[in-house]
């Protein structure tokens, strides 16, 4: 890439934010007529409704996302939600697409700081409020993320024991934040590429239970289910339509649309929908007969936990260690923090957690420099944590985070009690009876994804761009 061309993008992108907000502004957006609430319709999105897709504030502009991808992230919205249940209404049963909805389990909290109610009532009464729109089934996605947990563990184990052979096996970046996986595709490229992690995010895996397992189960076509995500974050929009996860041949997403928690509220709020008058309705279970009816979380603060479960399997299996608590060193701040395995004085292990693309900046800074000295790293585009996602932690002016919401969400995320995917019996249950076993190539296929450097991106060794947040 030329200098011209490198100074472009820096100006670009480090101008993204404001230029975004001017769109936004300046855009005159028609907004379609609204449904009749009154007779419990979903309503067209309002103006609130319309929010940018923000990419954590970083890829928004048109550098990075193209016309084919803008048009596709647009269809996720509230209006195509109210299309297919519309269309639900008025065509033949034959022609009927099942609705169902997966919840994040990041996204609960939201729902109970806004309800006032704990988590497990909160998730009863947004169950209540979607199945009387017409949703057949709601789930959430910890099963899911169960499956992306373990299969990182593995990842990390391997790369570990050839890291004298293979240069680009550690450091290991998690793979679960779209955001993060973006910005590497877009601008680092072969630098940061062949580390991260090939698992799934647990949203896509939960595509796949879905699309695939769930289907089967019900004795439907993929394309005879519309799988809507509800999650913290705009940049899972994005995720959802990777041409990766589309069936060209079935004309199938693994994921439909995926919805913001603040949008599913304000939803509510258009509707008038009264707490008082939603039923509590429990959540279903994608494997029937060993769905735990409490909902659990796993470790980790805000998000899924990978670096914690990682760090305790690797402990175990490389080590044979047994650790039961770990304590974290905070670096930077408190988005920028490491754990240490050590025995008899040497360091065995050396992890970070880095959340905020100024800390990742700080990161690959110091990976060029070849200055980075973790076996893995956990990313994340959101200071905070996946809770802490722009689609639900915004305040409702002005676009800033509200944190005082941010901490009554972490502290009622925190409620939940935790439950390690090892010992999950539906996991085991669904290894041999859906994927053929931990090692099958179905297993790979359904919960391993591979990562692109962009074509624009033809460079090797040429430095990306110092982009600043």
């Amino acid at each position: 890439m030329s200098e011209e061309n490198i100074g472009r993008r820096k100006e670009k992108c480090e101008n993204c934010t404001k230029q975004c907000n001017k769109k936004q502004r300046d855009e005159d957006i028609s907004s379609l007529p609204e449904e009749d609430v009154a007779n419990g319709e979903v309503p067209a999105s309002s103006h609130l409704l319309k929010q940018q897709v923000l990419l954590s504030a970083c890829l928004s502009c048109e550098g990075c996302v193209s016309e084919e991808e803008s048009l596709k992230i647009s269809q996720q919205n509230l209006e195509e939600v109210a299309r297919v249940l519309g269309l639900n209404k008025k065509c033949d049963v034959s022609k009927h697409q099942v609705l169902v909805v997966s919840v994040c389990p990041q996204s609960l909290p939201f729902f109970a700081v806004k309800y006032g109610l704990d988590i497990p009532e909160a998730t009863r009464k947004l169950c209540g409020f979607l199945k009387s729109l017409g949703v057949q089934y709601v789930f959430d996605t910890t099963l899911a993320a169960g499956f992306s947990i373990l299969e990182s563990q593995r990842d990390f184990v391997q790369r570990y024991s050839r890291r004298h052979h293979d240069s680009q096996a550690l450091p290991m970046f998690t793979s679960s934040c779209p955001g993060w996986i973006r910005y590497a595709e877009r601008v680092l490229g072969s630098l940061v590429i062949p580390h991260i992690c090939t698992a799934r995010s647990p949203q896509q895996i939960m595509g796949c239970l879905v699309k695939d397992y769930f289907a089967k189960q019900q004795k439907l076509s993929p394309d005879k289910l519309y799988h809507i995500m509800v999650a913290p974050c705009f940049d899972k929009k994005l995720e959802a339509v990777r041409e990766e996860f589309y069936n060209s041949l079935l004309e199938s997403r693994d994921v439909d649309c995926v919805l913001t928690s603040g949008e599913v509220f304000h939803m509510m709020e258009q509707m008038k929908v009264s707490l008082a008058d939603l039923d509590s309705v429990p959540l279903d279970h994608v494997l029937s007969g060993v769905g735990d009816p409490a909902l659990v979380r796993h470790q980790g603060r805000g998000s899924e936990g990978f670096l914690e479960h990682i760090f305790k399997y690797a402990a175990s299996e490389l080590f044979s260690l047994d650790v039961e608590e770990i304590t974290y060193k905070t670096l930077r701040n408190r988005d920028f923090q490491e754990v240490c395995l050590e025995r008899d004085g040497e360091v065995l292990l050396q992890f970070a957690s880095v959340y905020g693309f100024r800390n990742i900046q700080t990161l690959v800074h110091r990976m060029r420099k070849g200055h980075v000295p973790y076996q893995l790293v956990e990313v994340l585009s959101c200071p905070g944590g996946c809770v802490s996602g722009r689609g639900q932690a915004q305040g409702e002016t002005g676009g800033r985070v509200d944190k005082a919401l941010v901490q009554q969400m972490e502290e009622a995320y925190s409620s939940l009690p935790v439950r390690l995917p090892d010992t999950n019996p539906g996991l085991h249950i669904l290894y041999q009876d859906w994927l053929e076993g931990q090692d099958s190539t179905h297993a790979n296929t359904l919960l391993h994804t591979q990562y692109q450097q962009s074509p624009s991106q033809t460079r090797t060794h040429t430095k990306p761009p110092h982009i600043q947040w």
